[in-house]
């Protein structure tokens, strides 16, 4: 088998000579060597997550450290009692924290474990479904649409197939692969040849050789950086500012009074011990248990509401959350899409739009979405008669979809997609009776009809057909085409959506919609769930702000729409300069660095693994309702740290 080396620049290589390199085959590898390459491999320990680190990580802080010098001064001034009771308080409050997050990790962990990714594998010369941590390199993998590689690959063969990178390269779109040789100096932009681990197919089939598993590979090398320790919150650097306050006033109160006693010929001594007796009365030796019973009881509240705490200190950090960023989809609006009407050209339902818009869904092997769910789940006459005959998979650079299909000897391509994409292959348009004329005298109707049902919160796609001369189609096909219709989508706002909004803006914090889709359809919902005038800014705005011009603007910003993954994290970092204290929930792999940008970092029980481990806190129910609660008990400990604070 190859070394490393051999396989650093991979994608340069040749089919052949990569196979024999791995000792493989194009029917994969023997199930027996595959057994022995995986017991072979060095197997990392979990995001190196130490018992021991997260123990010794209690007793960092100066606070902590200042007490722990108290108890000794204590014992060192023969007052055992004292230091005994100190450190006593010291250790169970250490270990209420330790056990807390532990207990919180494991949970998540197994959580994780519940959900187990999936991949196709040729062992034996026979397809075979594995979870992912048991694929070797050497093996040869098969992968559809919404496929998650498992390792970095090099395609063997491939058909239509477009994978999403935004994980890598922040790309929008999804790149199109091919099988190939790329140049040894291509960044991985360019390498169409190859796929790495922690990208997903977004349409078309794939056979392909992973060549590296682990953190050898692309995304595990990026892992790396996601894997360092988060950054402090608030509340913490808080503490360890108090404790080192704390620590310079008992250094300056023991100095003052040891001078004066000296001042005043006491005896070098006692004035000495008086001193270091002073500095232990000056510590508040309950502080940290307080804090720990404080934030282990807010964790305990917060999960009865189904929300894990991951990290403790973060409970604070949302008590004094004032922006939190969300997605539409699944959090404002049910996330189920519903078909409103296949209608023709003047808004009158046409039965010929729904026939071929259910053929071109139904018979679909690409992409699966919830707009080809919800027209699956429809009930169609005639669409029997119809046999599949090929396909052009739906990508994102086209936004369409074509199907083509026989009856009776006569072939005919069925497109669907995003209105203005259809628009762009058709040159005719098709009334209700069937009667036909050219498109360019309905442009400005359509273009005012996509308009009006935009903003009223709908969706429109386009249909349309094309008679073809064989049983074969491919993209460049996708012309001359003759509109059929269109089909009107919604996403319904969750119910109670606008009182939860309002709950959350009468505890002071402002909520601000990320959402893909257009300005249009983005102000509609946000209307509709209780924001009376939002303000609205769509992505190609933000490319044309400057840093300061953004920093200015983002606060008053209602609807961030039509934003691509790379600017989340910019909007995030936006918010937090701007000087507020950030919410994030996210759910999807290209969230990952904006939850880690954000001060308080949410995702959900069926968001992707890379996104419940960048989060702080896990929700088991995709609600906004019970982060109410968590803001509550945010609060509350706080309040009750500041109570002891002052007491003291």
């Amino acid at each position: 088998m190859a070394t490393t080396a051999n396989l650093d620049k991979f994608w340069s290589l040749a089919a052949p000579d990569l196979l024999t390199a791995l000792a493989s085959t194009m029917t994969g590898l023997q199930a027996s060597e595959a057994a022995r390459r995986l017991s072979a491999r060095t197997v990392e320990k979990e995001h190196d997550f130490s018992a021991w680190a997260l123990f010794l990580g209690q007793f960092k802080s100066p606070l902590v450290i200042l007490l722990i010098l108290a108890a000794v001064l204590s014992f060192g001034l023969n007052d055992r009692v004292d230091a005994i009771v100190i450190m006593v308080i010291v250790l169970l409050s250490g270990c209420l924290g330790f056990f807390q997050e532990w207990g919180a990790h494991d949970a998540v962990r197994k959580m994780l474990a519940i959900v187990q990714v999936k991949t196709t594998v040729l062992r034996d010369g026979k397809p075979l479904e594995l979870t992912t941590d048991r694929v070797v390199a050497g093996d040869v993998i098969q992968l559809t649409a919404g496929a998650t590689i498992p390792g970095d690959c090099y395609i063997l063969q491939s058909r239509d197939l477009f994978i999403d990178e935004a994980t890598l390269t922040g790309e929008t779109f999804p790149a199109e692969k091919h099988a190939g040789i790329a140049a040894a100096t291509a960044p991985i932009a360019e390498r169409n040849n190859s796929l790495f681990q922690g990208t997903h197919v977004v349409s078309g089939t794939a056979t392909a050789l992973i060549v590296k598993t682990g953190a050898a590979t692309e995304f595990g090398k990026v892992s790396l950086t996601l894997r360092k320790k988060p950054p402090e919150t608030d509340f913490e650097l808080g503490i360890a500012l108090f404790g080192l306050f704390l620590v310079k006033l008992t250094l300056i109160f023991v100095g003052v009074i040891f001078l004066t006693n000296i001042l005043l010929h006491r005896p070098l001594l006692e004035s000495f011990m008086f001193s270091l007796a002073l500095a232990v009365g000056l510590t508040p030796q309950l502080l940290p248990a307080i804090i720990s019973v404080n934030l282990a009881g807010g964790a305990k509240r917060m999960a009865a509401v189904k929300v894990i705490v991951k990290r403790l200190s973060v409970i604070e950090s949302f008590g004094s959350m004032n922006v939190l960023c969300s997605d539409k989809t699944g959090t404002i609006t049910e996330g189920v899409v519903q078909l409103e009407g296949a209608v023709d050209i003047n808004g009158k339902p046409y039965d010929k739009v729904m026939l071929f818009a259910y053929l071109n869904s139904s018979m679909e092997t690409g992409f699966v979405n919830p707009i080809d769910e919800a027209l699956r789940n429809v009930k169609v006459s005639g669409a029997e008669a119809y046999k599949k005959e090929d396909e052009v998979p739906y990508d994102f650079i086209r936004k369409r979809l074509s199907i083509l299909v026989s009856n009776q000897g006569r072939f005919l391509m069925l497109t669907k997609g995003a209105l203005h994409n259809i628009l762009d292959v058709c040159t005719h348009f098709e009334r209700g009776d069937g009667s036909s004329d050219t498109l360019d005298a309905v442009r400005p109707l359509l273009d005012k009809t996509m308009a009006d049902y935009s903003a009223r919160g709908y969706r429109v796609l386009g249909v349309a057909y094309k008679e073809m001369q064989g049983a074969k189609i491919n993209a460049s096909d996708e012309n001359g085409m003759t509109l059929a219709g269109l089909l009107i989508f919604r996403d319904p706002p969750k119910p109670g959506i606008d009182k939860t909004i309002k709950s959350l803006n009468s505890l002071g914090i402002a909520l601000k919609i990320i959402t893909g889709d257009n300005e249009l359809v983005a102000a509609a919902v946000a209307k509709q769930v209780g924001f009376a005038n939002p303000k609205v800014i769509n992505c190609q705005d933000l490319h044309k702000l400057s840093e300061a011009a953004l920093l200015a603007e983002v606060s008053s910003v209602d609807v961030f729409a039509g934003v691509e993954p790379s600017q989340k994290e910019q909007i995030i970092l936006a918010l937090k300069k701007a000087g507020n204290v950030v919410g994030y929930i996210g759910d999807g792999i290209n969230d990952a660095s904006a939850l880690h940008a954000a001060d308080v970092a949410i995702s959900v029980n069926n968001a992707v693994d890379v996104a419940k481990e960048a989060a702080q806190l896990v929700m088991l129910e995709h609600a906004l309702d019970v982060l109410i609660e968590g803001v509550r008990v945010g609060r509350m400990t706080f309040a009750n740290t500041l109570k002891y604070i002052f007491m003291a």
